[in-house]
């Protein structure tokens, strides 16, 4: 448990498991340790972080007077026949420190959180049935403590509302989809909303509390796939008289469903990766299929080479010849090549590809604005800025998307990881940044700052800026007219103030066909 810079509770809840006992100790202390001691056990074996989660009532003022007596009622039985005392649950949190789990509990009432809180307990769930009550959350919300809100039978609208009550309040909290049937039929789960969740709240972590038969292992695979990093399943331990309900998962059913949650970690990968890695033996596999480039009748030194004067065909040798994909009409032979000889790489030209990092800059900058679902129009310029030349643009530059320029002007800057923009000033134009995506860190008249999505920073005329990325970043520059054009950049590097704006500027017409106009 860490304590946030401003105060809040703050918890890690990558990969973490709440083991709910509900009502499945029976009402017997002796039980519920036995699950305990089973539960972590299992936990132990594969490594995994996770809690014991205890159900909180107190009954004598959680259900009416007049219904207590009551047989006919869902629920009101089994809570009054399987009632502890809070000296029965307190040897049961002692007994789950004990066993080097976490403590959590579910207060279905006010008095409860009280309780949970005198037992010492780490984590506060909220069920689903108490997501929309207020007066709880408002009690929860005052013990500073890293809180689960399952949100089964809740609307987005619902969720939303959720949300900003606790995020109001300064709860540091994580969402669980649930869906509150049981069990739960795999056509009812809907995991989509677990992506729809995580799109719409991104800052926060996203959970699964399931209710499927404990034989049904294959769909927490397909929640973590979906997003999900809290995992929820009602655990029990059958005894003489005491059997599981059609949800609740004994210690054997536990293991086989932890183990397909780490086989489908393993199959997705790692999660912070921004792509995969490629493994060698897959490299040199579908090196072996490729297609070389053959000489279809002799060459001569020196002599361009037209598309019918070779062929393609496996095997590709290795990697100092010419792959298919390498070739284009027009390429110099470097030496003599007989009729079905390999070209060599070394055909290719040594001289700077201007076009290839041209062509290369708009396909990473599109997949950035793609990662980032920000949409463009088709009306918009670009400008690729390059202030020591194009071959140095994957150190110093950015791309600069117009957008709007007239009274106002609003441009989109997109920046490469470990790109540098050099310092400079305006004289006419006055503008402020907006961060849409990555991060960034600006340096204004020596002061650097880090800003972050939805972080604002205005930069008023005269005064010296510069901004770097380490991960790429993308912002919005919303400002005065731009007046680019006739000269309104000034740079402290004299060799870059020498220059024409024209030599340190690429123009795109648009995305579309890559025109450039120098």
């Amino acid at each position: 448990m860490k304590t946030s810079d401003f105060g809040a509770k703050t918890f890690d809840f990558k990969d973490f498991f709440t083991f709910e006992m509900a009502n499945n100790h029976q009402g017997s202390v002796s039980h519920g340790k036995k699950i305990i001691k089973e539960v972590a056990s299992v936990a132990k074996e594969f490594g995994v972080r996770g809690a014991v989660k205890l159900q909180l009532r107190e009954l004598d003022t959680f259900i009416h007077p007049d219904y207590k007596k009551r047989d006919d009622l869902k629920h009101i039985p089994r809570f009054l026949s399987t009632r502890l005392s809070k000296g029965d649950f307190k040897e049961l949190v002692d007994a789950t420190v004990a066993s080097g789990l976490h403590t959590m509990a579910t207060p279905f009432d006010e008095p409860s959180v009280d309780i949970l809180e005198e037992l010492g307990v780490e984590i506060i769930k909220v069920a689903s049935a108490s997501a929309l009550d207020f007066p709880l959350l408002q009690k929860i919300s005052e013990k500073e403590k890293p809180v689960i809100v399952s949100v089964g039978g809740l609307t987005i609208a619902d969720i939303d509302k959720v949300v900003s009550f606790l995020e109001h309040r300064g709860v540091y909290f994580a969402l669980m989809h649930c869906v509150a049937i049981y069990p739960t039929p795999s056509e009812k789960m809907f995991l989509r909303q677990i992506e729809i969740m995580k799109n719409r709240y991104p800052h926060l972590t996203v959970g699964f509390s399931t209710h499927e038969p404990p034989s049904n292992t294959s769909i927490i695979g397909l929640a973590y796939a979906k997003g999900a990093r809290i995992f929820e399943k009602h655990v029990g331990v059958p005894a003489e008289g005491i059997k599981l309900n059609s949800y609740s998962a004994s210690p054997e059913e536990l293991r086989l469903w932890i183990m397909a949650f780490i086989e489908a970690r393993n199959a997705c990968g790692d999660c912070e990766a921004k792509e995969r890695p490629i493994d060698e033996a897959e490299a040199r596999d579908l090196q072996s299929l490729k297609r070389c480039v053959y000489a279809k009748n002799d060459i001569r030194v020196g002599q361009k080479i037209a598309r019918d004067e070779v062929f393609f065909a496996m095997p590709m040798l290795s990697s100092v010849h010419l792959e298919s994909g390498q070739f284009k009409e027009g390429l110099v032979a470097d030496r003599d090549y007989k009729s079905g000889e390999a070209l060599s790489i070394a055909i290719l030209p040594k001289n700077f590809d201007k076009k290839a990092v041209i062509y290369g800059a708009v396909r990473q900058a599109k997949g950035m604005l793609n990662e980032a679902k920000i949409p463009l129009s088709h009306d918009f310029t670009v400008e690729i800025s390059h202030h020591y030349g194009l071959e140095n643009f994957e150190h110093v530059g950015c791309i600069i998307i117009d957008c709007i320029n007239r009274e106002y002007a609003k441009k989109l800057i997109v920046q490469f990881a470990n790109q540098f923009h050099p310092t400079h000033y305006h004289k006419i134009k006055d503008e402020s940044f907006h961060v849409l995506w990555g991060a960034m860190e600006i340096e204004v008249e020596g002061r650097k700052k880090a800003l972050y999505p939805g972080d604002t920073l205005w930069v008023p005329r005269g005064v010296w800026h510069s901004f770097k990325t380490d991960t790429g970043v993308i912002f919005e520059e919303i400002s005065t007219t731009s007046m680019e054009a006739n000269g309104d950049s000034f740079y402290i590097d004299k060799k870059i103030a020498k220059m024409t704006r024209d030599s340190r500027k690429t123009r795109l017409l648009n995305w579309g066909r890559h025109q450039f106009d120098n």
